[in-house]
């Protein structure tokens, strides 16, 4: 067998197909666009779904890569010598080009002639058949075929020798080994035996049939062909290894914890178990804040997953003594020296990566230590209690409390041989959910708990017509008050009605809902609020002000227009605001959260600190430019992938349907989006930032005005400017200039002040020097005085310990009905033995309160001057047993 650098494997791979016809589609994010239903890339093949579904793709029908994946499914198994979280997956696909016979030949070309294996211990497997689909007879003749032994040929189940995600392109797959000169284990033994003998190599997938929601199975209209063989997994074989830890992409890393932990790779389980763990995780979370998503650590989703990684590494790192700098010294090796060559966007956001990971590391250091010792006591207390499991109650304590991911707490337990009461702890995440939603609205209520539309029959439908019309002829439908469905609410009672179509927008992806009327002859129903309940109905809820509204009746449904307008101006500057941040921050900025009303606009988004005021000016001039410049707001409809084309942004882990609609404003902004807007951006007159501030970790919020509402908070503003000149006297151009004369005539009245405070000080103490005594050759003035606050003290002290040349300065003042103590020592007097914080914190109990400080100067308060001459005279005692 011929040995490989990762570079050389890479390089290899790609070349062998390009040399038969292929093209290099190069790799895409390991962050998915949720298409498939999973959170990140898993397979090689995922980003490639459209094209295998039958969609034409622009760069022909045989296509090669190398792709970074990244599945934590089984992270529990990290550890040990194979599993990983990050991994490459080299992938070669033919979209309804060729199929068996030549994927066949070429994966024994690649196997014999290009990595050097003797065609004699080559074993491959194919899928045995069962009630879906039938025998692959012809991927085994092929094999044999190709160059294959027939003995070597093995029939699998599904279970083996089937390939598909949860839904999309599936079929039988054929897996190919390398098999060990050693003895069978037994008559079982085969390929996917534990035993060792049988080494998985690759694995050609033959896409015959589409896989859909249901289950069920359908041929596919082009037959495809997937092949995958796993980088680290060949590589290490090739390398004469079976543990991927010691090859090139991970042996730097290993080499620098070895050095900086003094520990040795494979010298014992547990610490060699810590190192693959530390250095797998940290690289996975390296290659996830690097992407060009540029992924951040968060309590949801896939930032959760991230989160988890960066935290399991941490603890592994703190088992074998690594600090912070230590950790990011192992992510600087995976940036600079494992994956410079072949992953380059990692060096171009070097910094970027680092500074978040360093964020999220000392986050998560300044609870661990806390939380482990409240762990090590839930521990104890379990096992006082004679208990096998940490309850659910306790983990979500740690999990609220500390951060600790329950996944954490779980692996913990497992180190001590103890179990933990997940479904307790979903329990307690629910009944904290419950309590939040117990102060829902009526509104809430009858979408979230009573569910009182779910009875209503499918043909019960609500159509949205209010992209276009804010007013609408319709026929009510279903209506509900507070018990439940009804047929009728009369004047006075609150409810919600239902109609077969409605201009009212119902609150969605942070927008809120419209309100207005609904009337008929003698009737009006006041829409306070309008919602989205089962069955993708649009509710109506508000309260009946006149006659009464019926099941059945003809209605006319009119939204509130200029509360609408305000809507769309405060919901299209959002569109503007999130590009602008893109612009002047930079890519990695995500929307986490909106929220538009008719008052405001909030965003929040991806960002590691606080915007500075430069930055905040920056983007609400470039929003107010593209205001000015009265872009057309155009909305479309059309398919997710045609979609994509357009670059529309599109929300991580929102479900979208088959059809979207994307909202264009010029060619600054492009987004999916389901809201409504203004026809053009100058409508949305003016935009005005009013607040920057942080919400969560790596999470900022902007919460900012336009149109009538940033109008009258100018106007306020200047209102204030005018009332704040007039008490000053002065115009309101000059009211800066004042204010800077009063805080100088301020500063220099403080500063008088606090000289006479300390002359009446040094007056009331008056003369020192008869009350200076020598305790074993260190002098010690202790004295008491009134009406001198600490800062007074402490200056006074200074003035004793320089009048007194050395020794010890006890000085206590009752002030405002409260008691001061400052002790200061010189050095001569430390030299001694004398020890400011701990004379301090022996007296201070004398007067009723505690203290402590420096060896030269310490300070406490107390609220019993009574005790103020007895603390004077233990000041003598306790200075007597310091000095030798």
């Amino acid at each position: 067998m011929r040995q490989f650098t990762a570079n050389e494997l890479r390089k290899t791979w790609k070349q062998f197909y390009i040399d038969r016809g292929h093209v290099d589609v190069g790799a895409v994010s390991l962050v998915s666009d949720g298409s498939t239903g999973v959170m990140f890339n898993v397979a090689g093949m995922q980003p490639l779904m459209p094209y295998l579904l039958g969609k034409k793709h622009p760069l022909g029908t045989r296509l090669c890569n190398v792709q970074g994946c990244v599945r934590t499914n089984d992270i529990d198994s990290v550890g040990d010598k194979s599993h990983v979280t990050f991994f490459e997956m080299m992938g070669s696909w033919s979209l309804g080009d060729y199929f068996k016979e030549e994927r066949c030949k070429w994966s024994f070309e690649l196997l014999t002639q290009v990595f050097g294996f003797d065609a004699d211990h080559l074993a491959a497997t194919v899928f045995a058949g069962d009630e879906n689909a039938p025998r692959d007879e012809e991927g085994a003749q092929y094999r044999i075929a190709s160059g294959f032994k027939k003995e070597n040929i093995y029939y699998l189940p599904a279970e083996d020798n089937w390939w598909g995600l949860e839904y999309g392109p599936c079929g039988p797959d054929s897996e190919m080994f390398y098999i060990a000169d050693k003895p069978d284990c037994g008559p079982d033994c085969g390929p996917g035996c534990s035993c060792g003998k049988y080494t998985e190599l690759g694995n050609d997938v033959f896409m015959q049939y589409e896989k859909h929601h249901d289950g069920s199975l359908t041929p596919l209209s082009q037959k495809n062909v997937d092949t995958g063989w796993g980088l680290e997994r060949i590589l290490a074989f090739l390398n004469g290894t079976k543990d991927v830890y010691q090859v090139d992409v991970f042996v730097p890393a290993v080499q620098y914890i070895e050095k900086n932990a003094n520990v040795k790779y494979n010298e014992d389980e547990k610490t060699t178990r810590s190192i693959r763990i530390l250095a797998d995780h940290i690289r996975t979370s390296v290659m996830l804040i690097g992407d060009e998503k540029k992924l951040l650590p968060s309590n949801t989703g896939a930032g959760y997953i991230l989160r988890r990684l960066i935290r399991r590494a941490v603890r592994h790192a703190r088992a074998l003594s690594l600090n912070k700098d230590q950790i990011l010294g192992i992510a600087a090796i995976f940036i600079d020296e494992v994956y410079a060559e072949s992953y380059p966007l990692l060096v171009k956001n070097r910094e970027y990566v680092l500074t978040e990971l360093s964020r999220e590391i000392a986050r998560f250091e300044s609870t661990l230590e806390n939380g482990m010792k409240e762990f090590k006591k839930i521990l104890d207390k379990t096992r006082e209690e004679g208990k096998k499991e940490i309850g659910g109650k306790d983990a979500f304590f740690l999990y609220d409390t500390y951060g600790f991911p329950v996944e954490l707490t779980v692996e913990l337990a497992e180190e001590e041989g103890l179990l933990v009461d997940e479904k307790g702890f979903a329990e307690s995440m629910e009944e904290q959910k419950q309590k939040a939603r117990d102060n829902q609205n009526f509104s809430a209520n009858l979408d979230a708990g009573k569910n009182v539309f779910d009875s209503l029959d499918e043909s019960v439908t609500c159509e949205f017509v209010g992209y276009t019309e804010l007013n609408a002829g319709a026929k009510v439908v279903a209506i509900a008050d507070e018990n439940g469905l009804a047929e009728e609410l009369t004047e006075g009672a609150k409810g919600t009605v239902i109609t077969d179509k409605t201009p009212f927008y119902g609150t969605m992806g942070g927008q809120i809902g419209d309100i207005g009327t609904i009337t008929a002859d003698g009737t009006e129903f006041k829409v306070e609020e309008t919602i989205h309940v089962a069955g993708g109905r649009i509710a109506h809820v508000g309260t009946v002000v006149k006659g009464s509204i019926k099941n059945g009746a003809a209605v006319k449904l009119s939204v509130d227009a200029e509360n609408r307008a305000k809507t769309c101006r405060n919901h299209s500057a959002t569109h503007l605001l999130q590009k602008a941040l893109r612009v002047v921050l930079g890519d990695h900025v995500e929307q986490a959260g909106s929220y538009q009303d008719p008052d405001k606009t909030r965003f929040d988004f991806s960002h590691h600190q606080a915007m500075t005021a430069e930055e905040l000016q920056k983007v609400e001039d470039l929003v107010n430019e593209k205001i000015a410049e009265a872009l057309p707001v155009v909305t479309q409809e059309m398919s997710m992938e045609d979609a994509k084309k357009t670059g529309a942004m599109a929300l991580f882990g929102e479900k979208y349907g088959d059809v979207v609609r994307v909202v264009k404003m010029g060619d600054f902004s492009t987004e999916l989006c389901g809201g409504t807007h203004v026809a053009n951006t100058s409508h949305v007159g003016i935009f005005k930032i009013v607040s920057e501030s942080g919400v969560a970790a790596g999470v900022r919020r902007i919460e900012a005005l336009t149109g009538s509402n940033a109008r009258e908070y100018y106007k306020n503003t200047e209102n204030k400017l005018n009332e704040a000149a007039k008490l000053l006297k002065a115009n309101s151009s000059d009211i800066a200039e004042h204010i800077k004369k009063l805080q100088d005539e301020l500063k220099a009245l403080k500063s008088e002040n606090e000289s006479l405070k300390s002359k009446e000080a040094q007056a009331a103490l008056g003369d020192v020097t008869d009350k200076v005594e020598e305790v074993k050759g260190v002098k010690l003035l202790a004295v008491s005085l009134k009406g001198v606050d600490m800062n007074g003290l402490r200056d006074l002290g200074d003035q004793m310990k320089t009048k007194i040349g050395e020794g010890v300065v006890v000085l206590i003042s009752e002030c405002d009905g409260k008691v001061n103590l400052v002790t200061m020592a010189t050095d001569e007097a430390m030299g001694k033995g004398a020890h400011a914080g701990n004379l301090v914190k022996a007296i201070a109990p004398k007067v009723g309160g505690g203290g402590g400080g420096r060896p030269n100067m310490a300070q406490a308060g107390g609220k019993n001057p009574a005790g103020i001459a007895d603390a004077i005279a233990e000041a003598k005692t306790v200075l007597e047993s310091q000095i030798g």
